[in-house]
């Protein structure tokens, strides 16, 4: 067994390379990207496989990717944060938030804009079904208007989805809470 990024992984184990790029990472090589992609991961186009920099950094952890720069020098997890930082302020946030998601067996795509940062699937519904949970996700302490989080909701509601806002607390762990319109009669 060797050991690499503090994390043991057999010698027989595949490591994807993915090349730094300023919105992710591209994947061009055809071994891995369609295990990768069946199980939710990345976006195909012509180049092979574009992974967020949330996926590329979930995946690192897991240790199966490797990411180098243009230069084709190795770059390791704080240093693929600080190229996602310089994208989106809130990329902790939306790390901790999908790699939560992800050890809890769901699959997780990006959101469709308005705020929404990922797109949830049930258990086992992944390319069957679409997308139940539309997450928000945010930092306790962190103000957000209320005129946001309607617009976020009625946009949800629109694509008949459940809107769940994902909260870092200060200790770094997540904690879900289901938003739903009040109406009184």
């Amino acid at each position: 067994m060797s050991k690499d990024n503090g994390k043991k992984t057999s010698c027989s184990e595949v490591r994807i390379k993915g090349l730094l790029d300023e919105n992710g990472i591209k994947i061009s090589e055809k071994q891995g990207l369609d295990e990768l992609s069946s199980r939710g991961y990345g976006t195909t186009g012509d180049d092979g496989l574009f992974l967020t920099f949330y996926e590329a950094m979930y995946l690192m952890d897991k240790g199966l990717v490797e990411v180098e720069n243009d230069k084709g020098e190795l770059v390791d997890f704080e240093e693929l944060l600080r190229h996602y930082e310089v994208v989106d302020e809130n990329a902790w946030t939306q790390y901790l938030t999908y790699r939560d998601l992800r050890s809890r067996g769901y699959v997780v795509r990006g959101g469709f804009g308005w705020g929404v940062d990922f797109r949830v699937y049930k258990r086992g519904e992944y390319r069957k079904d679409t997308a139940k949970y539309l997450v928000l996700s945010m930092q306790e302490g962190k103000p957000t208007s209320p005129e946001i989080l309607n617009r976020v909701l009625k946009h949800s509601r629109s694509l008949k989805k459940e809107l769940i806002l994902a909260v870092m607390n200060r200790r770094g762990e997540i904690v879900y809470y289901s938003i739903s319109q009040l109406t009184l009669e």
